[in-house]
């Protein structure tokens, strides 16, 4: 199999376009050897990149645990950025099928994507959660601490948190357990935020299937979200996270889109003998 090694964000993938929709299972099996950092190529997961009868591509994620996810907001851009490279498609802007439904993504310059994330999801039932209507600083237990978490989705569920300190204890100890947490029935994406201005947010994430990466596309949107519902910050605001920054712009209406740019870039590529 032949692929490229992509990263938004310090956020990396190992991406595809030469297995076939019906091969994508066999090839996934192997995603945790695959995404090893020591015995593999290294990767948070695997981008396949397939033909939509809806749209001009088709994205599949897999996680470094080998779960599924519905959408990845580095991963498009990552995906956006070798379409266009590889010379699979001659546009600039692109319509891409995800399982959280269709995505839209421009190539702004040459490692500078602006993607059209949809509309947040605010429903619990929808995100999903154990609880109905719009899940805002509503108390979870977790062990013997208790977080004030506000539920969004962005076509995957995230649980954002407001903290004034941004501590391996909080992402590594009650980032997982979190992410186990029965109220959420498809686990979640955990989101600690430290609010810096108006303007500016700092967060770290746990996200589902992987662990801590250095940025989450999909998180900092929802954090965006959460902090505009709660008047925290201004409507255009950057997100700084480990691996860099991103800007997220959302005019705060529940039924209009969250707007997320950001880079991608090219690492190296490669080939790998993998077991259908």
């Amino acid at each position: 199999m032949n692929f490229v090694k992509m990263e938004g964000l310090g956020n990396d993938f190992i991406v595809t376009h030469e297995i076939s929709t019906g091969t994508v299972r066999s090839v996934a099996k192997h995603a945790v050897k695959l995404c090893d950092r020591r015995r593999g190529i290294g990767a948070d997961g695997i981008l396949f990149v397939l033909p939509s009868n809806t749209a001009d591509f088709k994205m599949r994620i897999f996680n470094s645990d080998g779960s599924e996810a519905e959408m990845c907001g580095n991963g498009i851009r990552c995906f956006a950025l070798y379409v266009k490279q590889l010379r699979l498609t001659g546009l600039s802007q692109l319509k891409v099928e995800t399982a959280a439904g269709t995505i839209i993504t421009e190539l702004i310059s040459d490692e500078l994507v602006k993607v059209n994330m949809g509309a947040p999801i605010l429903n619990g039932p929808q995100i999903p959660v154990m609880e109905t209507g719009m899940v805002l600083n509503r108390e979870l237990q977790v062990g013997n601490r208790a977080f004030s978490i506000n539920a969004v989705s962005m076509g995957n569920p995230h649980a954002v948190i407001y903290t004034d300190e941004l501590s391996d204890e909080l992402v590594h100890t009650f980032g997982k357990q979190i992410e186990h947490h029965p109220f959420f029935p498809n686990k979640t994406n955990v989101e600690f935020v430290k609010i810096i201005s108006n303007k500016e947010i700092s967060m770290r994430v746990w996200e589902r299937g992987c662990g801590e990466t250095q940025a989450c596309g999909t998180g900092a949107c929802a954090c965006a979200v959460s902090g505009i519902l709660n008047n925290l910050h201004d409507n255009d605001v950057i997100v700084h996270l480990p691996g860099g920054d991103l800007r997220i712009q959302w005019n705060g209406k529940d039924t209009d889109p969250v707007f997320m740019t950001g880079e991608a870039k090219r690492v190296f590529e490669g080939s790998i003998e993998v077991d259908l």
